[in-house]
């Protein structure tokens, strides 16, 4: 299994920069960030000065979308990363949440996240594509590559996910609507012709280590609050009934108002309807050995990278128990002499 460490993009920026080096230190292999631009930093700035403070982490947004910037933009700005550093780029992309709605915007349609997967893809991997009636490629990049990764809840952008994506990301840890939803991702994948093994699966949610489990809860417990803006699109959209889990559903019904000022923060007031069942099943919480039990189980349906979420008060004792204890937990080992 991988490990990702997600970040915000709070001023100052680096502090974000020098967690992204401990993450690295402590074994992380991805760097991922909120991509909210009037929330938080500009992260593509930040990418820059961590890639060039590091040696491996890969950078990229968890996630970024199709309607707050143009898609050749995006891929130039990751392309330009991988000429300047090496390939340590990637793109989280779904159809929009903070960063669109806080500009009274709203998510994008399924079918512009597909056109933006192709374009961002093909030019981030130094191909040709078709944009708006032209073909474009960049003349200045060669051997660039790019993954893009699809986050995804309900049932046709997790079908989407499997038919294009390179990855599929699940804003949420609990294993049982993990195994559903990779088996959806899975079974779109290979009605689409393609391998549904080739499809990486990434579960980010809260990680805290720790023993208080009140506090730990009230810190993590404005996850619920960020999942439930998607679930209620999916209610929306198909109703309370569809085939997307009791699980994660119910809990929304409680859900009155959320306000994007506070998206992603501890002290978050509008997540109150979150029950504590809730923020355990989603989140990684607990003593080390709690988080290697939930890892392990999440590995064993097919997870290959957990990315967990850094918006707490215990940001480098998690990372470092991570770095001693959970990762090596979670990697094989190798034997000097045999």
């Amino acid at each position: 299994m991988e490990f990702g460490a997600v970040l915000q993009a709070n001023p100052p920026a680096s502090r974000t920069i020098a967690l992204a080096k401990l993450a690295e230190q402590h074994g992380f292999g991805y760097v991922w960030t909120f991509d909210s631009h009037v929330l938080w930093q500009e992260p593509y700035v930040i990418y820059s000065q961590i890639l060039a403070e590091t040696r491996r982490i890969t950078v990229g947004p968890m996630v970024t979308n199709p309607a707050t910037r143009d898609w050749t933009v995006t891929a130039s700005a990751l392309a330009t990363l991988n000429e300047m550093f090496g390939n340590r780029t990637i793109v989280g992309i779904g159809r929009g949440d903070s960063a669109v709605r806080v500009t009274n915007n709203k998510p994008t349609t399924l079918k512009e996240l597909r056109e933006a997967i192709h374009v961002i893809r093909e030019l981030g991997n130094s191909r040709s594509v078709e944009y708006n009636g032209a073909t474009l490629r960049f003349p200045w990049s060669t051997g660039s590559r790019l993954d893009v990764w699809v986050a995804a809840y309900g049932p046709l952008a997790l079908k989407l996910a499997g038919e294009v994506g390179d990855g599929f990301i699940l804003q949420l840890a609990d294993p049982d609507i993990a195994a559903w939803m990779i088996k959806t991702v899975r079974d779109a994948a290979s009605n689409a012709g393609r391998d549904p093994l080739a499809v990486k699966f990434c579960v980010a949610a809260p990680m805290y280590i720790g023993s208080d489990w009140a506090h730990m809860r009230e810190q993590c417990r404005w996850f619920g609050g960020m999942v439930g803006n998607h679930v209620a699109d999916i209610v929306a959209k198909y109703g309370a009934d569809s085939a997307v889990p009791a699980a994660l559903t119910d809990y929304i019904k409680g859900r009155e108002d959320y306000d994007y000022n506070e998206h992603g923060r501890a002290d978050n007031t509008h997540t109150n309807f979150v029950p504590d069942e809730i923020v355990d099943r989603f989140c990684v919480l607990g003593t080390a050995q709690e988080h290697i039990e939930k890892l392990r189980a999440l590995k064993a349906i097919g997870v290959d990278q957990f990315a967990g979420y850094l918006q707490h008060d215990n940001k480098e004792e998690t990372l470092r128990v991570y770095g001693e204890t959970v990762i090596p937990a979670l990697t094989e080992h190798q034997a000097a002499k045999a």
